[in-house]
């Protein structure tokens, strides 16, 4: 089982949809592996899901958001509790993955599979998705905004150049100002050598 390193600032993802089928006793379930960054992102697949298998028996998912793996949910859309989301939620679990939504549609054959036979469809329906996904390993990253006078402007890129963080904004009137990103474990230094510049002055969050 894949844990994210927090010390390592990373966490794992998937790059993009994928999709999974399993079979039992004629009940059919596609299983569909997503990439989203937020809870409006996995709102809008489902409503794109619940459209385009709008004659399917269930429709059900498991979801994870942000590199510290705490804002997850699992659904079981009408399946006996526990049987559907959960296992789905297990395998999204037993990858490490983040940032991940899975749905699992579920086309009812005719015969009941049970409490038993239910996890272990959706566990299998999720499994192959995940399977059939490209994986991406990805740094968790900060800002800093820096303010600083215009003749102190090669000090600041002078670190930039040897640091190499993203500039993300710049603007250049009275005042010089840089949105930079970087990796979390580079951020300490950066910052550190940042305040050495005269005339410098930092903020932690980019300026609204």
């Amino acid at each position: 089982m894949y844990v994210c390193n927090m010390e390592a600032d990373t966490y794992t993802t998937i790059t993009g949809i994928s999709e999974g089928i399993f079979t039992e006793k004629r009940s059919k379930f596609i299983a569909l592996a997503i990439p989203v960054r937020t809870v409006e992102d996995i709102k809008g697949h489902l409503d794109e899901l619940q459209k385009k298998y709008y004659d399917a028996r269930h429709i059900c998912y498991a979801y994870m958001l942000g590199h510290e793996r705490k804002n997850f949910r699992a659904n079981d859309n009408g399946e006996p509790s526990g049987t559907a989301g959960k296992p789905i939620l297990g395998q999204i679990n037993s990858h490490g993955l983040t940032d991940i939504l899975v749905v699992v549609v579920r086309y009812f054959g005719g015969i009941k599979l049970g409490t038993g036979g239910l996890i272990v469809a959706y566990k299998a329906a999720a499994a192959e998705a995940i399977g059939a996904a490209e994986f991406s390993e990805r740094t968790v990253d900060e800002e800093i905004t820096v303010w600083f006078e215009y003749p102190f402007m090669n000090d600041v890129m002078r670190i930039i150049k040897e640091e190499g963080p993203q500039v993300v904004k710049q603007a250049y009137e009275t005042d010089c100002v840089m949105t930079l990103r970087i990796r979390r474990s580079a951020m300490p230094r950066l910052r550190t050598r940042l305040q050495k510049v005269d005339t410098a002055r930092i903020a932690e969050q980019s300026p609204d």
